[in-house]
């Protein structure tokens, strides 16, 4: 049986993330499947397959790419993926409150990312 990549496996390339310690706790409980990020130009090119590393103040948690989708606002993002698996503790309005709140109108213009993720390791310290 192989071994399970972790956080810290020799030679694995995740690109590393921060996120807020509420988003962090429902990704590490692999809850969040869905990360929004605005399309800067260092994310075009993000697959699935590649890994990510979310990272929040010591903890970190590994996850695995299954699906990158790209939609011109927040709230088209919402309505197609659904607010349950970006965020399932809060309700879509708020949700999207709390985006804008996080990225202004000038970022939301450059196109957003619904990052689909499945839970490779849990938190670690």
């Amino acid at each position: 049986m192989a071994a399970r990549p972790t956080a810290t496996t020799p030679g694995l390339r995740a690109r590393e993330m921060n996120l807020y310690r509420r988003y962090f706790d429902l990704v590490a409980a692999g809850t969040k499947t869905i990360e929004v990020r605005v399309q800067y130009p260092n994310l075009r090119r993000l697959a699935a397959g590649d890994y990510i590393r979310f990272v929040c103040g010591r903890d970190d948690a590994l996850t695995r790419v299954k699906r990158v989708a790209r939609y011109g606002s927040f709230e088209e993002l919402l309505d197609t993926e659904g607010p349950d698996k970006v965020n399932p503790a809060s309700p879509r309005d708020q949700q999207l409150a709390n985006i804008r709140r996080i990225y202004g109108p000038e970022k939301e213009a450059l196109g957003v990312l619904a990052i689909e993720i499945e839970l490779v390791t849990g938190p670690t310290t």
